[in-house]
């Protein structure tokens, strides 16, 4: 991967590619530190810290904000609202005939695909940003003007500038997958990721200076389990099953055609994060629900029967509960066999196979042949959703020993995201090395 960057570095074009991307960053960064008007940054804090925990939706944001979110910023909603657009536009597309349409129609359709994507997630950012508005007026007390003229006028000012924030990071997204290097809106979750792991240190470094006996060895288990968790995620994003396809020979006038011998890579791990953001976004509801409707502190035998059950209800969804690891668990490969029966199809395979009268060694053409490749697709996503299960569920097995290792964002899911990331960039600049140093039949 170092050879890789440094033989891109050294191809002119590709380098300002690279410095057009760090100007982005740098861009994504410093509206990261710009703190929005009229709300105090303290209350926001103070707010965020007591409020964003047990694996509520806050959390949840913050941790794919970067840590943004609960600082106000300008960037505070920064790529959410595109990508919850880019999930539900995923999903309808396999629900609505006019965007499959749109899907099978090319370049073209993608593009549409894209301009109906970015609108809906101008109108989430929109509805996000009022919702934000409001939980910190109504909860955290954290607007100075609520009332009369100076209160609306804070209002518009504030919702404007999240609204307006998000729609730029989305724009900062699409210019560096014209100009830049890589998929822009995976590089700027990737630079808010990163950009928290420095904070990380420092809350390991304060717990070891608290504890030197204990944190010592604590800090040092956790070094090396970060260290195989990237391993381990590395190994699995490259791993694949190959199922070998043999095309019939053919003979056209004097020549034959076919005879080759190929396979299709199905990759272990193909819908990548996604079934987790599925899964949190599920696990995050009690938690969010609580913060509107607060459950009963303690209950004794005087406790009515419905306060008894939220309450019971609300301390099952904890992160700290085991109850809510293994529902994650289950609604983790639940969603992983649901994202990967949406994208690949075996009957279309098979057919797609017979029409170039291609098949697989073994197996019949037909019915037999997209049995046997959705019996091979069970298999691998059973194995890739135990993978994701796995990095989840760590950072909260990681709680249960500590709960001073609760605040860590250095979860499985933030280092899944930030290798899976690392990992699509080198095999991008890698492509755009092998095209220009390619000499071709001409050459």
């Amino acid at each position: 991967m170092f050879q890789t960057l440094k033989n891109a570095w050294s191809e002119p074009e590709i380098r300002k590619k690279f410095i057009y991307t760090l100007i982005m960053i740098i861009i994504f960064r410093i509206g990261g530190a710009i703190t929005v008007p009229f709300l105090s940054l303290s209350a926001v804090q103070s707010w965020m810290e007591t409020n964003a925990t047990d694996g509520n939706f806050l959390e949840y944001l913050n941790i794919l904000t970067g840590g943004q979110l609960s600082k106000a910023t300008v960037f505070s909603l920064s790529i959410t609202p595109y990508i919850n657009a880019s999930i539900i536009i995923q999903l309808l597309t396999y629900a609505l005939p006019p965007l499959e349409r749109l899907q099978e129609e090319g370049e073209e359709g993608r593009k549409t695909l894209n301009k109906i994507t970015g609108y809906v997630a101008l109108v989430l950012a929109l509805v996000m940003s009022i919702a934000y508005y409001l939980t910190l007026r109504n909860s955290a007390n954290a607007v100075n003007y609520t009332s009369g003229a100076y209160g609306w006028f804070a209002a518009i000012v504030i919702i404007a500038c999240f609204t307006a924030g998000a729609s730029f990071v989305v724009w900062m997204g699409n210019r560096i997958n014209e100009k830049g290097i890589g998929n822009g809106i995976s590089i700027l979750l990737f630079a808010g990721i990163v950009a928290r792991f420095p904070t990380d240190v420092g809350t390991l470094w304060s717990l070891f200076m608290m504890d030197k006996a204990k944190y010592f060895f604590v800090d040092l288990v956790i070094m090396v389990m970060f260290v195989f968790m990237i391993a381990f995620i590395v190994f699995m994003n490259e791993a694949e099953r190959k199922i070998p396809i043999q095309y019939a020979k053919r003979v056209v006038g004097r020549k034959q055609y076919g005879g080759q011998n190929t396979h299709i890579p199905i990759k272990v791990c193909m819908s990548g994060v996604m079934p987790i953001i599925f899964a949190m976004s599920f696990m995050s509801l009690p938690a969010t629900i609580s913060m509107f409707v607060k459950p009963v502190e303690y209950i004794d035998e005087t406790t009515g029967f419905w306060d008894k059950f939220y309450f019971h209800f609300i301390n099952f969804f904890r992160t700290t509960s085991w109850g809510y690891a293994v529902l994650y668990l289950i609604l983790i490969v639940a969603f992983n066999y649901f994202y990967v029966a949406m994208q690949y199809d075996p009957v279309t395979i098979a057919n797609n196979l017979r029409q170039s009268n291609g098949g697989i060694p073994g197996i019949r053409p037909g019915k037999p042949t997209a049995d046997y490749i959705h019996r091979v697709l069970s298999k691998i996503t059973l194995v890739g959703a135990v993978f994701l299960g796995v990095i989840a569920i760590l950072p909260i097995a990681l709680g249960w020993f500590d709960s001073s290792l609760q605040s860590l964002s250095m979860g499985g899911t933030s280092i899944l995201i930030v290798v899976s990331v690392a990992l699509e960039t080198a095999r991008t600049l890698e492509s755009q090395l092998m095209m220009r140093h390619h000499k071709g039949f001409l050459g």
